[in-house]
């Protein structure tokens, strides 16, 4: 599993950043969690979140 930063206001402009990856799931939720509380919030641009590995990662440059 991998810990990815997203746009908190889901806009299209802005790219998923990696955070880390081969976490475990446990400790990704809460790594997260604590990610959310301390860096995030309801006008943080960035909130964080635990994927799975196979998940792709938005890229607001790439034209779909």
């Amino acid at each position: 599993m991998k810990i990815i930063c997203t746009d908190n206001f889901d806009r299209e402009t802005r790219s998923d950043k990696l955070i880390c990856e081969n976490v475990n799931e446990y400790y990704g939720n809460e790594i997260a969690i604590f990610l959310n509380d301390k860096f995030s919030g309801d006008h943080s641009d960035d909130f964080y979140k635990l994927v799975e590995d196979g998940h792709k990662l938005y890229d607001s440059s790439v034209i779909y």
